[in-house]
C-alpha cells in the first residue's frame, strides 16, 4: 500500500466581497477563487524580530499561567506548566514566529479574518532533528486557525508519529517499588538523565567520597547510551530507575481536552492584533504532555508517577542535599520542587554554556547555583527563582581532566578513523563538534566547513564528532558528498571530547566542547550558521566564522595563537570537582543520623 503524499499548504483568501475570510488548501487543489494567496513555507521563511519573539512568548506564558497553571497539579502540589513549563514554552515558541510571520503578511495584516483549516492536518505536529530522543513538537497551520478560533471537527489533535508516542502503555504496569530495599542512608543526592549529567556529576561524587561522605545517584535516562557508568567508588551508590517509570501516556486530569466552554472561550492573548484563545491553547498543550516522550519530555502521567518514586527515594536516603545539573526542564523542576517539599538543600551544577536565545527557559530554582565563568553571573541572578539563591563561579567538574588527555593516543584514533576512507592521510585534521541540528541546519554547515576546507592552504581532513544524544547515521550523507575533502566520523561513544586534543582546529557552532579546545589551546573556529554561538570569539578564544573564506582565512594561519586567559568563560585550575564537594559540604544545614 503506496503512502499518500500531499501537497504544500497555502493560505488564500476566498472572498472579496463583505469580512474576509481565508482558507488553507494545498498547492495542487483545483484553484477557487483566490484574490491572495502565498505557500505556509514561504510565511515561515520570513525574517522576524528575535526580541518582539520572546517578549511576545513570555507575555502568552504568563497569561496561560494565569489561566491554567491551577488546573492540575502533582500530588506533591507542583503545576503542571511549573513542572512542564520548557515544552509548552517551546510549543508556544513555535506558536509566536508563526502569528508574527501570519501578522507581517501584508494582504492578510490588511484583511484578517477567520481561517478555515485543512481538515486532513493534525493540530500539532513534530519536526524534524537528528536527536535520537527528543522530540520537536509544533502547532501546525491548521492548529493555528484552531487557535484563532476556528472549528476543527475533522481534524485530529496530534499527528500520527505523536499518537504513535500516546498508545498506551495504560495502567498495566503496577507502580514500581517506593525505594530499592538496599537503598542506603545518604548525605547527597544526586539525578541524572544525559551522559553529560553524569560525566559533571560523578567527579563531584567522587571528591565528596573521598572526604567520607555518602552519595546516591540516581539515573533517570531512559535511552541506554545516556545511562550512567557504575561509580568506582563504593561511598556512591548507582540507583537506577525502575524499567517503566516514564513510559506511561495518557490524559491529565483537570484539563479540558474535549468540548467548549463558553466561559472560558472569551478569554484571549493577543499577538499583534491576532487574539489566541487560553482554552484551545490548554488543549494543545495537554496534547503534547499526553505523549510519553521519556526522560526528556516526560508525560504527565509519567511527572506523576516520577514524583511519588522520588518522594520514598528521599524518604529512604535522608539527604542533605540533591544535586542537579538541570533543575529547569522537566524532571530537574520536578526534583528541586521535591527536594524543596522535604527541606532539602538544592545544588546545580552549569554542564552546558548558556547562549543567547538558547536556553529553554531562563529559569533557575536551586538554592546555590554553581557557573563556569564570570560572565555567567549576570545571568544566573536575573534568571534566579529561589528567594535566598546563592551563586558560586567554580567552573565545570567535567573539565578537570582536560590537561591528562593524551594528544598522541587521540592524534592516532584521527588517523586511524580516516585511515579507513580511501585516499591519502592529511597532514592537518579539523574536528567538528555537532549539535543534534535539524537536517537541514547540519547539512548547510557540513556545506560551508567542506568548502572552507576545499579552500584551505595545506591539506586537511574532517572529523565529525556527533553530539552525544545524536544518531550518527545523521551524517551519512556527509561522507558520501566530501568529494575529493577527506572526512570520517567519531564512535558515539568517543564523541568530541575523545578526539579534540588530537586535532589541529576544533569548529563548533555552540558545543561546550569548543571551550574545552579554547581551554587547551587548540583553535577553534565559531560557527555563526545556526545564528548563535557561544560567543567564544568575544573573549579572544575563538575565531568567528561567517562563510567558507572565514574558515579557510582561519585555517591558513601559519601558527596556532598563544592562549588567552579564559576565566572569564571558565574557571578551569583542575578542582572544580573539589572546590564544590566543599561547598555542598559546607553549606549542608543537617546530616543524616
Amino acid at each position: 500500500m503506496s503512502l499518500t503524499v500531499r501537497s504544500p499548504l497555502v493560505l488564500a483568501r476566498t472572498s472579496t466581497d463583505g469580512p474576509p475570510r481565508w482558507v488553507l488548501v494545498r498547492a495542487s487543489a483545483p484553484s477557487v477563487a483566490q484574490t491572495e494567496r502565498t505557500a505556509t513555507e514561504a510565511l515561515e521563511a520570513r525574517g522576524l524580530d528575535p526580541q518582539e519573539s520572546d517578549d511576545r512568548v513570555q507575555a502568552v506564558m504568563a497569561e496561560l499561567e494565569a489561566f491554567s497553571s491551577h488546573r492540575a497539579l502533582t500530588p506533591g502540589g507542583a503545576s503542571w506548566l511549573h513542572v512542564q513549563h520548557v515544552p509548552v514554552r517551546r510549543l508556544v515558541g513555535q506558536v509566536v514566529r508563526k502569528l508574527l510571520a501570519l501578522s507581517s503578511w501584508e494582504p492578510f495584516a490588511q484583511a484578517p479574518g477567520p481561517i478555515a483549516p485543512d481538515p486532513h492536518e493534525a493540530l500539532i505536529g513534530m519536526r524534524e532533528t537528528s536527536s535520537r530522543e527528543y522530540h520537536l513538537y509544533t502547532v501546525t497551520w491548521s492548529g493555528i486557525a484552531y487557535l484563532l478560533g476556528a472549528p476543527a471537527p475533522r481534524n485530529p489533535m496530534q499527528a500520527a508519529p505523536l499518537r504513535k508516542l500516546t498508545a498506551p502503555h495504560a495502567d498495566v504496569a503496577p507502580l514500581p517499588s517506593l525505594v530499592p530495599s538496599t537503598l542506603p542512608q545518604s548525605e547527597v543526592l544526586a539525578l541524572s538523565w544525559s551522559s553529560r549529567h553524569a560525566e559533571t556529576l560523578l567527579p563531584v561524587l567522587k571528591e565528596l567520597a573521598h572526604g567520607g561522605h555518602r552519595s546516591v545517584l540516581v539515573d533517570l535516562a531512559t535511552d541506554a547510551a545516556e545511562r550512567c557508568p557504575e561509580p568506582a567508588v563504593p561511598p556512591v551508590r548507582l540507583c537506577p530507575a525502575p524499567s517503566g517509570l516514564l513510559s506511561i501516556s495518557g490524559t491529565i486530569s483537570g484539563l479540558c481536552l474535549t468540548g467548549e466552554d463558553p466561559a472560558d472561550g472569551s478569554k484571549v492573548v493577543c499577538v499583534r492584533e491576532l487574539a489566541v484563545r487560553l482554552d484551545r491553547f490548554e488543549r494543545l498543550a495537554a496534547a503534547v504532555l499526553e505523549t510519553n516522550g521519556g526522560c526528556t519530555q516526560p508525560s504527565w502521567r509519567s511527572t506523576i508517577r516520577t514524583e511519588t518514586w522520588l518522594d520514598g527515594v528521599l524518604a529512604a536516603t535522608r539527604p542533605h542535599t540533591v544535586l542537579v545539573s538541570n533543575d529547569t526542564s522537566p524532571l530537574g523542576a520536578l526534583a528541586v520542587h521535591a527536594a524543596e517539599r522535604h527541606g532539602i538543600t538544592t545544588v546545580y551544577v552549569q554542564h552546558g554554556a548558556w547562549a543567547p536565545q538558547s536556553v529553554a527557559w531562563p529559569a533557575l530554582h536551586s538554592r546555590h547555583i554553581i557557573v563556569m565563568g564570570e560572565r555567567d553571573i549576570a545571568p544566573a541572578k536575573a534568571w534566579a527563582r529561589h528567594p535566598e539563591a546563592e551563586i558560586h563561579v567554580l567552573g565545570q567538574p567535567r573539565f578537570d581532566a582536560l590537561a591528562g588527555l593524551d594528544h598522541s593516543s587521540q592524534r592516532r584514533y584521527l588517523h586511524q578513523l580516516l585511515s579507513a576512507r580511501p585516499g591519502h592521510q592529511p597532514e592537518k585534521i579539523v574536528v567538528w563538534a555537532c549539535q543534534p541540528f535539524g537536517p537541514d541546519l547540519l547539512s548547510a554547515q557540513a556545506d560551508l566547513i567542506l568548502d572552507g576546507l576545499r579552500k584551505t592552504e595545506g591539506d586537511w581532513g574532517l572529523v565529525i564528532a556527533p553530539h552525544p544524544a545524536q544518531s550518527p547515521t545523521a551524517f551519512d550523507h556527509v561522507l558520501e558528498e566530501t568529494g575529493s575533502t577527506l572526512a570520517a566520523i567519531a564512535e558515539p561513544r568517543v564523541g568530541a571530547r575523545g578526539c579534540l586534543a588530537g586535532a589541529d582546529a576544533v569548529v563548533s557552532a555552540y558545543s561546550t566542547c569548543g571551550i574545552e579546545a579554547a581551554l587547551l589551546g587548540i583553535p577553534v573556529l565559531e560557527l555563526t550558521l545556526p545564528g548563535r554561538t557561544l560567543g567564544l570569539a568575544d573573549h579572544g578564544l575563538a575565531e568567528r566564522c561567517d562563510t567558507a573564506d572565514d574558515i579557510a582565512d582561519t585555517l591558513s594561519k601559519p601558527e596556532r595563537p598563544a592562549r588567552v586567559p579564559a576565566d572569564t568563560v571558565c574557571h578551569w585550575r583542575g578542582t572544580s570537582a573539589r572546590d564544590i564537594a566543599h561547598l555542598i559540604v559546607d553549606r549542608s544545614q543537617t546530616s543524616p543520623t
